[in-house]
């Protein structure tokens, strides 16, 4: 199976309801372990009161995304859960957090690694309207974690930590 583009992805998924659910309940599942797992790292690894703040505002935003997941859930009749979060690609980054720098270097690349299918959802006038809404909301606050973990990650601790996002991508059969 070949690599696919965001596009022919997302035209495969909205088009099998099965394997639409289950995407569904991935995004939950990724939300909802992206709010306690950066909560974690700031209690960890934040350097002063102001990257805390930031880094606080993030998770709260996730966990107001895992809400919003949530609600498309329980429209659709399926049964929420946060077992079996995706464990793929951060088997193979969560490892080179040794810093804060790092630890918001392995964000950036996850959160510019999604950007890109939240994009695609948001802007396919095809998509379910609740869906389309509610990743279009999403996309906002993602544009914003991007940057501000870009940011607070440094050149350096990106270039760092490169291969090993490469090879969580390789884990998603995003790259060859």
């Amino acid at each position: 199976m070949g690599i696919k583009t965001s596009q022919q992805w997302w035209a495969e998924v909205k088009a099998d309801p099965k394997r639409f659910n289950g995407w569904l309940l991935r995004q939950f599942r990724g939300e909802a372990t992206a709010a306690k797992r950066i909560v974690d790292f700031a209690d960890k690894y934040a350097p002063d009161t102001q990257s805390k703040r930031i880094l606080y505002t993030i998770a709260s935003q996730e966990a107001q995304h895992a809400d919003w997941v949530l609600q498309l859930l329980k429209t659709r009749g399926i049964e929420p859960d946060t077992s079996g979060a995706e464990k793929r690609y951060w088997k193979e980054t969560l490892p080179e957090i040794r810093s804060f720098e790092t630890g918001a270097a392995v964000a950036a690349h996850a959160e510019k690694m999604r950007l890109e299918r939240i994009r695609t959802i948001s802007e396919d006038p095809t998509a379910p309207a609740d869906v389309k809404d509610t990743f279009t909301r999403i996309l906002k606050d993602e544009l914003f974690h991007e940057c501000a973990f870009r940011e607070m990650a440094g050149p350096e601790a990106l270039e760092l930590t490169l291969a090993s996002h490469r090879q969580g991508r390789k884990a998603l059969g995003l790259e060859p």
